[in-house]
């Protein structure tokens, strides 16, 4: 059966677009016909997912919830978040509605494990408040990887790249943002990273694959690779 996919974004809006542009990608399609009906909530007004983890602002939880059923009600057969710290609310948003939310890191926990059999350490690229939640450590334990996770300062550099007024939250892709998550990437590898995972959606929009001499392993292109299996359609070779 082909199913309609659900992406409930705006966290942000640009890591939306690019996650729906991944999906089209990574579709084998031949015409517009063989592409996948797909249903976008893109919602930028969800409160900010690393504030409400670290107590300094109000839960996303509610217009999470809103979101799903609005997907639900139009349509999706599931849902998927192009928003990596939105996972730590994950659970009351499942129960909030019938259909399957796919959860993006024990999807790449899986892939790790299987496409990168050796690996033992990973670093982890993330907002504060994934980086917090432990929801990576958690998910790569249970494969048998340690996550190595950036110091204080490093953290700084992070939220920098991300959330700043020169960041990629504002749109931007170049320049400082690159530097400075090339910088952190580069010092958890001398720290014994056997490959960066690009923990926030904003990440792979500065750091590539060539930019690092280990695999950088993408939450968001690996979930769109799921979601592609799951609406029964396949992946381009």
């Amino acid at each position: 059966m082909k199913k309609t996919i659900g992406i409930l974004g705006g966290m942000g809006p640009e890591a939306t677009a690019y996650f729906f542009s991944l999906i089209i990608k990574q579709t084998a399609a031949a015409k517009d016909q063989d592409h996948i009906p797909i249903l976008i909530y893109n919602n930028p007004r969800i409160p900010p997912r690393t504030d409400a983890l670290l107590g300094k602002g109000p839960s996303p939880v509610r217009l999470l919830k809103e979101g799903a059923k609005k997907l639900e009600r139009a349509g999706a057969h599931f849902i998927v978040m192009p928003c990596i710290t939105a996972h730590a609310f994950l659970s009351p948003m499942r129960s909030a509605v019938k259909i399957p939310v796919l959860d993006i890191i024990e999807e790449t926990a899986a892939w790790a494990k299987k496409k990168i059999p050796r690996l033992k350490r990973a670093g982890l690229v993330a907002s504060t408040g994934t980086v917090k939640s432990g929801l990576f450590r958690d998910a790569f334990d249970r494969v048998g990887v340690k996550i190595v996770a950036p110091t204080d300062r490093e953290q700084e550099k992070v939220m920098e790249a991300i959330f700043g007024p020169a960041g990629t939250k504002a749109g931007v892709t170049e320049g400082q943002p690159r530097r400075l998550l090339l910088s952190v990437a580069k010092r958890l590898i001398r720290r014994g990273a056997g490959a960066i995972i690009a923990g926030c959606t904003e990440v792979p929009l500065v750091l590539k694959d060539e930019d690092i001499p280990v695999p950088l392993i993408e939450p968001m292109r690996i979930a769109a690779e799921r979601s592609i299996i799951l609406a029964g359609y396949r992946v381009k070779k």
